[in-house]
């Protein structure tokens, strides 16, 4: 891949991305194996005025090897270096740019128990922590075409032109070519995104209905007075910052444990390392009471066990079936690109920012309003060509969303 083009996608994801501040420090997470973009990355966050900045790395293979042979004590310990390490992103509120490149099954033949009692376990150090930077930082998610990723998504093809064709489809997905500002692409789709947001929030929608031929037939009902969110975030602090790149999606938290019915996924998941065919979950009284999976059902059942939150909704997002990475064809086998093809649902965790006045509620407070906790956030994808969605005001009328996979509003 020509640097050119590479330096414009850091660039993109430093100014863009995580709009980052003169004087602010930076934190990239990241693969060994991508160091030569992470690097770039690093040197776009000084040019743009970071303090400092670390990248933290991390090798799936090793990972792996620490899953096979350490037991599940020793993987659940947190060092005490770990927690000073999230202590000083609390202080310091530093950028967060993640860089995605892992292979789908990079996990596979580990126990999934084993992965759950571990997560189990970190999270309940790490979550408190975690969760006092919650909306008080920027973040981003971009992505790098590892061998083993490029090599999923394009089977057929030798090592080296996979990676070439799954850059090609990446730098499409972030509007990125050779000779554009993708910034001022950026500033036009965030532009959209809002657009569609207000026309949503000025609906007042108490309930959506889902129903498809495949057998999704599923009703959700959302928080009075929550916000519909999509493109770029705004701080307390008012600094705009962009979280996933790509994003074609607006998303909203609905009310927890308020849905019922059969939720159908229409694109494959991979979750910890293991890529999930299509599966669905039936949900009663709000949560979800059954799981019917052709492979790794186990897995599944054990995701939405990890705490009171997991079998629960965080997240309701509307992604239109003819959107640029849904007509692009390429199934990705990732999630931050994948849920930009179709409508999707979050399992765990909720966004706390859709609730008008959340930065002076407790999280007690968050939660009797209406918000999802969970040490989980695990997205799946419900969106397809015949998907219809109707919604139900909370004056009582109703109005179409979707109709066949598209928008109605």
């Amino acid at each position: 891949m020509k640097k050119n083009i590479m330096r414009k996608y850091a660039k993109l994801a430093v100014q863009k991305g995580v709009n980052l501040h003169k004087g602010q420090g930076a934190v990239i997470r990241a693969s060994v194996s991508e160091h030569e973009f992470a690097e770039m990355v690093a040197e776009e966050a000084y040019r743009a005025g970071a303090k400092w900045v670390r990248i933290d790395w991390n090798d799936q293979a090793l990972t792996k090897l620490a899953y096979r042979h350490e037991s599940v004590t020793q993987l659940s310990r947190v060092e005490d270096w770990e927690v000073e390490k999230v202590k000083h992103s609390v202080k310091e509120l530093p950028c967060m740019i993640a860089i995605a490149s892992a292979d789908p099954d990079g996990m596979k033949g580990i126990n999934p128990g084993k992965l759950q009692k571990t997560m189990i376990a970190r999270s309940k150090v790490l979550k408190p922590l975690n969760d006092e930077m919650d909306n008080k930082f920027q973040w981003t998610i971009v992505a790098v075409p590892s061998k083993k990723w490029a090599k999923k998504v394009f089977p057929g093809e030798r090592a080296s032109t996979a990676v070439e064709k799954l850059w090609d489809q990446i730098f499409q997905a972030v509007r990125i070519t050779e000779d554009n500002d993708p910034v001022a692409e950026w500033d036009t789709h965030n532009q959209i995104l809002h657009e569609k947001c207000e026309k949503l929030n000025a609906l007042e929608l108490d309930c959506l209905h889902y129903q498809a031929p495949n057998g999704t037939d599923f009703k959700c009902w959302l928080i009075p007075g929550s916000q519909w969110h999509g493109g770029s975030d705004t701080l307390q602090n008012g600094i705009e910052f962009n979280p996933n790149m790509p994003s074609e999606e607006v998303f909203i938290s609905p009310m927890r444990g308020r849905c019922e019915g059969r939720l159908v996924s229409t694109l494959p998941l991979s979750y910890q390392g293991v890529v999930i065919p299509r599966f669905s979950f039936d949900f009663q009284d709000g949560k979800a009471v059954a799981v019917h999976g052709e492979e790794h059902q186990e897995l599944l059942e054990k995701m939405i066990a990890i705490d009171e939150g997991a079998c629960m909704l965080g997240e309701l997002a509307l992604v239109p079936h003819d959107s640029p990475i849904s007509n692009s064809g390429v199934l990705f086998y990732n999630t931050l690109f994948d849920e930009n093809a179709a409508c999707h649902v979050a399992m765990g965790a909720g966004f706390n920012d859709t609730i008008p006045g959340f930065a002076d509620m407790s999280r007690e407070e968050l939660k009797e309003a209406g918000i999802n906790d969970s040490a989980i956030h695990v997205d799946f994808m419900i969106g397809c060509k015949d998907l219809d969605i109707t919604g139900y005001t909370r004056d009582g009328r109703e109005i179409p969303i979707f109709q066949k996979g598209g928008w109605a509003i």
